[in-house]
C-alpha cells in the first residue's frame, strides 16, 4: 500500500484543483518521493497538464477501475519522475458501467492496494460522484483547494457532510489533510476576508502557505508542464514549492 493517499477535491470547478495536483506532485517528487497521479476526472486536466495528448491513450483509468489491464501496464512516466494514470476520452462513460457492478465504491482502492509509491494523489471530479466516492474510498487523507473569493466556503458544507458518510461507513480512517487557499491577492481586501473566514472555519487545518494568482502558473497547463517545468523562478513555483513541504510535514509527522 502506498505510504499515502491523497485525495484533492472540491466540487467547485474553476479554485485551482487540478493545478494543485499537478504542481503538488512534481514538488513532492523533488523531495525525492515516489509519486502517482491518479486522474478519475473526466475533463482530463491533471493528464494534459502533464504533458500527454489524451486522444493518443490506449489505456487509462477506466481500465484501471474495471481491472482490465494491472497498473503496472497503465502507468505513464511524464514530468520529472512523476508517474500518470491518465484518463481519456471514455472516463464519462465509466460511471454507467460501475453503476450495477459489485463493490463499486472500492475499485479504485483495490486497484491500488499494491502500488508502492511514497505518495498516490487523485485528482478528482468536480462533482459528488461514483467517481469521487471511489476516490475517497481509497484516500487516507483529502486535500481541499478554495479559492479566495466571495463565495468560497458555498458548497463546501455538502462536501463535508459527504466526506463524513464515507468515514461512518466506506472509509473510517480518512482524514482531512489541510484546506488550500489559491488564487490569492494580497492588494484585495476580500481576499483577506475570505482567509480569516475560512481560518475561523476549519482552524489549524488551513495550510500556512498561500497559493497567489499567478498568470504564469495559468499559463503553464497550455504547455503540458508544471510550473516547475515552465517557470521555478515564480512566485506559483515558489508556493508549491512550500505547499510540498508542508503536505509532506502534516503526512509524515516529520
Amino acid at each position: 500500500m502506498a505510504k499515502h493517499i491523497i485525495a484533492v477535491l472540491n466540487q467547485k470547478g474553476g479554485v485551482g484543483k487540478t493545478t494543485t495536483v499537478v504542481n503538488l506532485a512534481v514538488y513532492l517528487r523533488k523531495l525525492n518521493k515516489s509519486v502517482l497521479v491518479v486522474d478519475i476526472d473526466p475533463q482530463g486536466n491533471a493528464t494534459s497538464g502533464l504533458g500527454i495528448n489524451k486522444t493518443l491513450i490506449t489505456a487509462s483509468t477506466k481500465e484501471l477501475m474495471l481491472g482490465a489491464m494491472p497498473i503496472e501496464q497503465i502507468v505513464l512516466h511524464v514530468e520529472a519522475g512523476v508517474h500518470l494514470v491518465p484518463t481519456g476520452q471514455d472516463l464519462a462513460a465509466l460511471e454507467v458501467e460501475l453503476v450495477n457492478g459489485a463493490n463499486r465504491e472500492y475499485r479504485l482502492r483495490r486497484a491500488l492496494e499494491r502500488s508502492n509509491y511514497d505518495y498516490i494523489i487523485i485528482d478528482c471530479p468536480p462533482s459528488l460522484s461514483l467517481l469521487t466516492v471511489n476516490a475517497l474510498a481509497a484516500a487516507d487523507s483529502i486535500l481541499i483547494p478554495v479559492q479566495a473569493e466571495y463565495y468560497a466556503l458555498e458548497g463546501l458544507s455538502q462536501l463535508l457532510e459527504v466526506v463524513q458518510l464515507v468515514k461512518s461507513g466506506l472509509n473510517p480512517d480518512i482524514e482531512l489533510l489541510g484546506v488550500l487557499l489559491t488564487m490569492f491577492d494580497r492588494r484585495n481586501t476580500l481576499a483577506e476576508q475570505v482567509r480569516s473566514e475560512v481560518e475561523n472555519h476549519f482552524g489549524a487545518k488551513v495550510f500556512t502557505t498561500v497559493v497567489p494568482r499567478n498568470v504564469r502558473l495559468a499559463e503553464a497547463p497550455s504547455y503540458g508542464k508544471s510550473i516547475h517545468g515552465y517557470d521555478k523562478h515564480s512566485k506559483g513555483a515558489r508556493a508549491y514549492q512550500s505547499l510540498a513541504k508542508e503536505v509532506h510535514k502534516r503526512a509524515t509527522g516529520i
